[in-house]
């Protein structure tokens, strides 16, 4: 009998396995960057050249370019899975389900966080936003808001991974729950880009980290339900 993986290993390996693929084929990493970059360009477009007003809405933009790439991104993150009944396989295996829900949400961070730092320099020109007030905690907010989305992402993601409409059902399931998110990710990195007389950062960061611990506890205890269905 095959000795079953722990939690820890069995997540990494499912996390290797996903970048492994990415990196194979780059076919989703460069949708992902491709569409990021015309929605930014659209949104410069639409506010015209008023330096002032680009600058305000810079950290809007940049986490809707983020958002509308993420639906990409984590509505391919289970169709390997979904062909050929690939993911009953996994769960099959001697791994837990919920190391495949570990291993998925922090592929999909990955491949999120790395686009947002791919898009902070075009931010940067686009937007005329400087990064020297607080970029360590940018990033932080970044990292935060990449496993935001994907913790509940993937939880939608494996339910509609079957489901005809998926592409339709998947933005109406996770759209509404991300909204909490949106607003504290957006107003972090306003204040990381901008002075923060009245130190709400801390605040903000605090929320992100307490939407991050829920999600991730919800689909940890769920997935393994999601995975038997599916």
């Amino acid at each position: 009998m095959t000795p079953r993986l722990s939690l820890v290993a069995a997540a990494w390996l499912v996390f290797r396995k996903d970048l492994q693929i990415e990196w194979r084929t780059r076919a989703r990493l460069t949708a992902l960057l491709f569409f990021s970059l015309a929605t930014l360009l659209l949104f410069s477009f639409a506010m015209g050249p008023d330096i002032t007003t680009l600058r305000a809405h810079a950290p809007g933009y940049l986490w809707l370019g983020l958002l509308f790439a993420s639906i990409l991104s984590l509505g391919e993150s289970f169709r390997v899975e979904s062909e050929n009944q690939a993911l009953t396989g996994l769960v099959l295996t001697p791994v837990e389900a919920r190391a495949i829900f570990l291993g998925k949400v922090f592929g999909n961070a990955a491949l999120l966080f790395l686009l947002s730092l791919v898009l902070l320099p075009v931010t940067v020109a686009l937007y005329d936003v400087e990064l020297g007030r607080a970029p360590h905690l940018l990033v932080l907010v970044l990292l935060l808001g990449a496993i935001g989305i994907s913790a509940p992402g993937t939880v939608y993601s494996a339910i509609s991974a079957n489901a005809r409409a998926r592409d339709v059902m998947l933005p109406l399931l996770l759209f509404p729950v991300l909204v909490p998110l949106l607003l504290a990710a957006v107003s972090a990195t306003k204040f990381t880009l901008q002075p923060d007389p009245q130190e709400q950062l801390a605040s903000w960061l605090k929320l992100l980290t307490a939407f991050d611990l829920i999600y991730l506890s919800v689909g940890f205890l769920l997935f393994p339900r999601i995975a038997e269905e599916d």
